[in-house]
């Protein structure tokens, strides 16, 4: 038995383990469905565009979009400790701050204005750049810069500018209008995932377990009070009940949580019941109105080597191996996505 159990060692998962074991009076015990976050891909900057399918993935995939021609699209999310923090493309934007205003002025959310929450996006950060009114370098979560950017990258700035759209060397300080290089989730040349960041230096900590490959299958609740959990910790196994004297936590991602709590029986009665799942508690709107936004991608052909498709051929990939075992340089540095731009739809 643990005093709290935490579902899904994502993100989430990661910061609440590492906060709730900061008092060894406290018992945490953090499940993951996927495994561990050892394969050198996940910590290899570029490695994350051989990730996103197969590796570390639920392999999930969208039923067929009414708006997009009936089409169905495979749709990534994270199986492995760290979560998408683990196979990302570690970009590190935060929201527009006046989105964070709206929500306290026309929502009433009161402590949930730019200003109120900065002071924690700061004490995340260990910014290897910045260190200002908008950054911190103190925290666990590594950030940086680009570390090899292709040339290309000053062509694209110059054609913002072209259009009237300036160059801004930090989209997550005083303004996010213009182009400019993406701030990452990196810190010297490696991937700085939740996990790095949160739970590697927490794990000789006593008060805290964290276990992998175990599937959650339900949340279990006595008398309106989540008391536990059922897990199958191998394919075909037997279900356990797990305990715990506290709190039951649900970090399992956008789909991941809500499916849990249905299988639970939390969630909308009506279609609980539809498919064989008794209803604990009658939670409308559970499981529906989520919206994520597409890639678009246009493509332009280039004249000569500038982009990394020119590493495809195997004698520079072989050099770009080279380079990054040996220096920490070159394009397996790079997250592959280093610039970016934020502009009005409507400038007006």
């Amino acid at each position: 038995m643990a005093d709290y159990i935490i579902v899904g060692a994502g993100p989430a998962g990661c910061v609440l383990a590492n906060r709730l074991s900061e008092d060894p009076g406290n018992s945490v015990l953090l499940l993951e469905a996927g495994g561990k976050d050892w394969h050198p891909l996940i910590h290899m900057p570029a490695g994350f565009a051989k990730m996103t399918k197969g590796i570390a993935s639920w392999g999930w995939s969208t039923v067929p979009q009414k708006h997009m021609k009936g089409r169905v699209f495979w749709y990534t999310q994270a199986k492995v400790v760290g979560g998408g923090s683990s196979i990302n493309a570690q970009i590190y934007t935060r929201g527009n701050a006046r989105d964070y205003d709206a929500w306290e002025k026309e929502e009433g959310l009161a402590g949930w204005g730019y200003r109120d929450v900065l002071p924690y996006f700061k004490r995340a950060e260990n910014n290897q750049r910045f260190a200002n009114d908008f950054h911190g370098d103190q925290g666990p979560l590594g950030v940086s810069n680009p570390i090899s950017p292709l040339p290309i990258c000053e062509a694209y700035f110059r054609a913002g500018q072209e259009m009237g759209i300036p160059f801004n060397p930090d989209f997550n300080g005083a303004s996010q209008e213009g182009v400019g290089y993406y701030q990452l989730t990196q810190k010297n040349a490696r991937r700085s995932s939740a996990s790095v960041a949160y739970l590697k230096p927490i794990g000789a900590r006593k008060n805290l377990t964290v276990r992998t490959d175990v599937l959650v299958t339900r949340v279990v609740i006595e008398k309106g009070r989540a008391i536990g959990v059922e897990i199958v910790d191998k394919p075909g196994g037997e279900k356990t009940i797990l305990r715990a004297e506290r709190e039951v936590i649900v970090s399992s991602g956008a789909i991941g949580s809500p499916k849990l709590l249905m299988q639970s029986g939390i969630g909308p009665a009506d279609h609980l019941k539809s498919v064989g799942v008794t209803p604990v508690h009658d939670l409308p709107g559970l499981g529906s109105n989520m919206q994520d936004h597409l890639d678009l991608f246009v493509i332009a052909e280039c004249t000569g080597d500038h982009t990394y498709d020119n590493y495809a051929k195997l004698h520079r990939t072989l050099w770009a191996g080279l380079q990054y075992l040996l220096l920490k340089k070159g394009p397996v540095a790079s997250s592959l996505f280093e610039t970016g731009g934020f502009w009005y739809a409507d400038p007006t």
